[in-house]
């Protein structure tokens, strides 16, 4: 009898001892292992990106009104010049031997009025013939003074005060109306001209901070002001011009290329998940053991990160990369972390 009991109690405890076990089995293996993250606060920034070029906020192109061949430079990179000096000359000798033949011929007409206006006091002469010199007279100033032009026209001249920041060809060279051969301003202040797409001017004001990158300066965040927005924008590119201020102790110098990130709006205490967590505009968040399908609404995107404007709170945990098949209400567990 007692034999018979014994072996009783060590079925028993045999017996619980598999439904334990199985259990065990069950919740470690039949339920899904997933990884998760706790809601938490941080920093969110939305920024409008835009590439631009380094310029003098007060520059001038200076270009030839014709074609002619350069005959002197007069100026030359880093030099001050002021409004008016001449810059560059061109070949100009044709021009000045025209200018030489109109003076002569007009000597000889206004010598000639004299004499006509003189016989047309004495009534040797009629008023039409003395007319008719003076118109000629006339004509003759009008075309010496044309000719006068395409002298002065050949001679390249500073359009303000300023630096001679660039330069461009050589004695001997041909110039032509499309060529830019000098570039006047001002070395500072200098500003950056952005493009900014036409689906994103509308968060753009004056005044805003923007985060500039250039590739002279890696790994530095150097930073500027937006000045101004071009009211008026370019229908082909579909983008407005926005020009970035930059600071007198800038290390951006006149030509480089630089990268903007335009500041639109800046949370210091956001809600942020992990990137990973967001499926199709929802995520899971574990709630007693289960995973609870919750519909987010999200805000900045950033680095690995997503700000959440509603949907979560602060300290709920979310599973990340959510398993394909997990649906709302499944059974889960966190993974083990690994110390």
């Amino acid at each position: 009898m007692h034999r018979i009991r014994r072996g009783f109690l060590i079925t028993t405890f045999l017996l619980a001892c598999t439904i334990l076990a199985l259990g065990l089995f069950q919740h470690l293996y039949g339920v899904p292992a997933v990884a998760t993250a706790t809601v938490g606060r941080g920093p969110a920034v939305e920024a409008v990106y835009a590439s631009g070029t380094v310029e003098p906020v007060s520059w001038a192109k200076v270009q030839p009104l014709g074609t002619g061949r350069i005959a002197s430079v007069e100026a030359f990179e880093g030099d001050a010049v002021k409004t008016g000096q001449i810059l560059m000359r061109l070949d100009d000798r044709e021009h000045r031997a025209a200018v030489a033949q109109l003076e002569a011929e007009l000597r000889f007409l206004r010598s000639e009025l004299d004499r006509v206006s003189e016989l047309a006091r004495r009534g040797v002469t009629t008023t039409q013939v003395e007319e008719r010199a003076r118109s000629q007279l006339d004509q003759a100033a009008a075309n010496l003074n044309a000719a006068r032009q395409r002298v002065e026209d050949h001679r390249l001249r500073a359009p303000m005060d300023g630096m001679v920041l660039r330069r461009d060809g050589e004695i001997g060279e041909i110039a032509r109306p499309e060529d830019v051969l000098f570039w006047i301003g001002q070395p500072t202040p200098l500003r950056i001209e952005a493009e900014v797409d036409e689906e994103d001017i509308p968060q753009i004001s004056s005044g805003q901070p923007a985060l500039i990158k250039a590739d002279a300066f890696a790994g530095r965040v150097l930073e500027g002001i937006v000045a101004d927005i071009t009211p008026k924008g370019d229908p082909v590119n579909k983008s407005y011009r926005v020009r970035i201020a930059l600071p007198p102790d800038t290390p951006l110098m006149i030509g480089m290329t630089v990268e903007t990130n335009i500041l639109v709006r800046r949370e210091d205490a956001a809600l942020l998940v992990p990137q990973s967590a967001l499926s199709a505009g929802h995520v899971f968040v574990m709630r007693d053991g289960r995973a609870e399908r919750r519909p987010v609404v999200m805000g900045v995107v950033g680095q690995g990160v997503v700000e959440i404007r509603d949907g979560l709170a602060e300290g709920e945990t979310v599973v990340l990369d959510p398993p394909q098949g997990l649906a709302d209400g499944s059974a889960v567990r966190p993974k083990q972390q690994r110390s």
